[in-house]
């Protein structure tokens, strides 16, 4: 095992990124919550939006970090 340098992320692709993994994954779990609940259609627009998430993360790191 060897060690990794992330002197070289920024603080905008560490803070970008950070935020949109704490929204998807949360976006995730409260429709996996809402399905357990039996509340079916906001569960569906949980894990929508966790994809809708996932996507815009994709574009933004995109458009400003390659």
């Amino acid at each position: 095992m060897t060690l990794v340098d992330v002197s070289t992320i920024s603080a905008g692709l560490f803070i970008t990124g950070a935020i949109f993994i704490l929204l998807i994954f949360s976006l995730l779990s409260f429709g996996i919550l809402k399905m357990f609940q039996l509340q079916i259609r906001a569960g569906w627009y949980s894990f929508a939006g966790a994809v809708v998430s996932g996507v815009a993360f994709g574009l933004i790191l995109n458009q400003w970090f390659v």
